[in-house]
């Protein structure tokens, strides 16, 4: 069986396997590239695998005048960049140690021993540069049947890190059939090995959490999270009833998904998770709406289009209500608005304060006319 893809026949792309192959060392493409390439989806992050050690990799680099940077040398990889193009070269690999939270690992010498370390039998799967798949571990059969399965003992994978039962449920979310159910073994595995999670930084758990949430349905996979108690052990307050239902309604009026927002859908309380500043300005933002539930052009004229309608769906979704008949209609009534009096239009007769509670009483009852009210009306009202 072969791949095939843009990404592979790229000349950049040729002329890294190129550089490897004709130096004598294997090389192979891995991991997300090679899974998504079988699944006809695209692919941001392009994995190479050799038995090159880092400073091989560098030197031969060197020597066709191709860029190299050590990125994780200690790890084993080197990154190539060639025309602003990067690809992450690792050579193989094997765990020698690990304490649920990182692992030391020793260069290994063959692609068994590499695939062996790995998480999922679907992130084992290998391919050459003409696109020729190697599937040491027989993962082909899990990815064509969206079955996201643990590499060998899952109660081992987990233990020798932790972020794996995270990862678990994410890959699910994404690549799993939820429909035909989450892999037994690996769920039962991932409850036994839970409490492992609280040794986790919570910029690991923050960062799986937002590529779980990003997933295009992912409460099939957050409900099992919950009944596990995982969910609980992940996510402060966390009610997972309310995602289904806000998925959908996401769906039913085009709203582009947004991890916060379904975060926030499953608990409003803070989290611990090291967002980044415009993700928990949002957060804020989105309970602060929630918790006020103005009207929805109003929530649409202070916060936005998109946070209007994540708030009045979030609602809808935890009180179990259909969102009224007229939200669209009532969320549009704020586009493109621009409030028409300015200080300056007040200036001559309002210094100080009293100019500033002037504006906004006229920028409230402008609000209350839902943006119909002309400059002049509003000056009459002084």
């Amino acid at each position: 069986m072969q791949i095939e893809s843009e990404w592979l026949q790229h000349d950049n792309t040729q002329a890294v396997m190129s550089l490897l192959n004709d130096a004598g060392y294997e090389a192979y493409f891995v991991g997300g590239c090679v899974r998504n390439a079988l699944l006809k989806e695209s692919a941001t992050d392009i994995d190479i695998s050799t038995n090159a050690h880092p400073e091989t990799v560098m030197k031969i680099a060197k020597h066709a005048g191709m860029k190299s940077i050590p990125t994780g040398i200690d790890h084993g990889t080197v990154t190539i960049v060639i025309a602003g193009d990067a690809y992450e070269i690792t050579t193989f690999r094997k765990d020698i140690a690990t304490d649920g939270r990182r692992a030391t690992i020793a260069f290994a010498d063959n692609i068994i021993d590499d695939a062996k370390r790995r998480d999922f039998t679907m992130n084992a799967i290998y391919a050459d540069r003409f696109g020729k798949i190697f599937d040491p571990l027989d993962g082909l059969p899990d990815l064509l049947a969206r079955r996201v399965r643990f590499i060998d003992d899952p109660n081992q994978r987990i233990a020798e890190d932790y972020l794996r039962i995270l990862r678990f449920f994410r890959f699910t979310a994404w690549y799993g059939d939820t429909q035909n159910g989450i892999d037994a073994d690996g769920l039962a595995a991932c409850a036994r090995g839970m409490d492992g999670l609280k040794t986790l930084s919570r910029e690991r758990v923050g960062s799986e959490v937002s590529k779980l949430l990003s997933a295009a349905n992912p409460a099939p996979v957050i409900g099992a999270m919950a009944q596990t108690g995982i969910l609980a052990q992940t996510l402060l307050g966390a009610q997972h009833q309310f995602l289904a239902p806000f998925v959908h309604l996401e769906q039913q009026f085009d709203v582009a998904p947004n991890w916060i927002a379904r975060l926030v859908c499953l608990t409003r309380e803070p989290q611990d998770l090291r967002l980044a500043r415009k993700d928990e300005n949002l957060r804020v933002n989105l309970v602060k709406l929630l918790d006020d539930n103005p009207p929805a052009h109003v929530a649409a004229y202070r916060y936005g289009a998109n946070l209007a309608y994540y708030a009045a769906l979030i609602l809808a979704a935890s009180l179990e209500t259909t969102p009224p008949s007229d939200l669209s209609n009532n969320i549009a009534l704020a586009d493109g608005v621009e409030f028409p009096v300015k200080s300056v239009d007040l200036s001559d007769q309002l210094q100080g304060k009293s100019l500033g509670n002037a504006l906004r009483k006229l920028e409230s009852r402008w609000i209350q006319s839902q943006f119909t009210m002309t400059k002049q009306e509003l000056l009459n009202e002084l």
